[in-house]
């Protein structure tokens, strides 16, 4: 059976297929602040985004993606916590049933309704594929919905999911720059972790971002509106699809701002 959200085959049995599901360095992980050190090594992001790269958004049955051609250092993450030179592959999110959840990350325990995934590979290794084993090959940037004003940069993303309501559904979507997502404060926290969908594999450095952007409660309602099952298939609504936190296992949180 493949992976998903559900009772029987949901996170906590993730690791009867993929052990790694219990290893050293998996995410995500509650935040606590007070436990985190400012460590003023920490450079600030460098996001540089062209919205020409973007290609198509789709649902793939776990969540919907934007993709982007990352052929040419067009779309790039440098500098914070990384060295080198990080290409934008795609970003998704992970939401709730209810605005009371649907974070990965945490803050003190604090759930937010959503969570955009900003996913980049290591232009040190030949391709996203390859950087995904390794244990510097990804970086991730999180950043936390909540909800309040409406946001029209999410709109666009809304518009289309008529589009691709069922698992498997993609339509293209051009010209959307992603830097539109990014709160207007890029402070952030940083640690050594793990995709947080199967294979798991632990290779992101992730950098969650401390300040969320805002969504209307209308607008996060729409996100539910998507389908985990195919056209033909009995319908069920996308939601709740995200993992729990997981143990520190003795990692370091560290902090950019004070």
């Amino acid at each position: 059976m493949s992976w998903g959200y559900a009772e029987n085959n949901g996170p906590d049995k993730w690791a009867d297929n993929y052990p790694i599901a219990n290893g050293p360095r998996q995410s995500p992980i509650d935040i606590v602040s007070g436990a985190s050190s400012y460590d003023k090594g920490l450079k600030p992001l460098k996001l540089k985004y062209d919205p020409s790269t973007c290609l198509e958004i789709l649902n793939n049955g776990h969540s919907f993606q934007v993709t982007f051609a990352d052929d040419t250092d067009s779309s790039t993450l440098k500098d914070g916590p990384i060295s080198g030179i990080y290409r934008l592959k795609q970003f998704h999110f992970h939401w709730g049933a209810s605005d009371d959840k649907g974070s990965e990350h945490t803050v003190n325990g604090t759930k937010y309704p959503a969570e955009l995934h900003l996913v980049h590979w290591n232009t040190k290794y030949a391709n996203f594929g390859e950087a995904a084993s390794k244990p510097d090959g990804l970086a991730v940037v999180g950043v936390f919905l909540q909800i309040g004003a409406q946001n029209a940069s999410l709109q666009k993303i809304i518009d289309a999911f008529t589009a691709i309501k069922a698992k498997g559904q993609q339509t293209t979507f051009a010209g959307f720059d992603p830097s539109s997502l990014l709160p207007g404060c890029l402070d952030y926290w940083t640690y050594e972790g793990s995709l947080t969908t199967p294979p798991l594999l632990e290779s992101v450095t992730w950098i969650v971002c401390k300040q969320p952007i805002s969504l209307s409660a209308d607008q996060m309602a729409k996100f539910r509106s998507l389908l985990f099952s195919a056209k033909g298939e009995a319908e069920c609504c996308m939601v709740d699809n995200y993992r729990p936190p997981q143990p520190l296992k003795g990692r370091s949180v560290r902090a950019s701002f004070q």
